[in-house]
């Protein structure tokens, strides 16, 4: 028999973080998750940019430094 594994999260992240995302994101419509990501790229205190995916992991520990949880 297989045993589950704990959950392991990203730094910063907990049950209750995914769960409050979850009930955010799980009840939109597609047309309103567009309408949020749409949003983002036009916030004045917001970046979106492309990354190579190697050095993904590298640049998400250095935001995650100074974001608090």
């Amino acid at each position: 028999m297989n045993e589950l594994k704990p959950q392991a999260f990203p730094a910063g992240w907990d049950e209750e973080r995914v769960r409050k995302l979850a009930k955010h994101d799980e009840p939109q419509t597609e047309d309103e998750q567009f309408a949020e990501r749409e949003a983002a790229f036009v916030a004045e205190d917001q970046l979106v940019m492309v990354v190579p995916t190697a050095p993904s992991p590298k640049i998400v520990k250095l935001i995650a430094k100074k974001r608090p949880a």
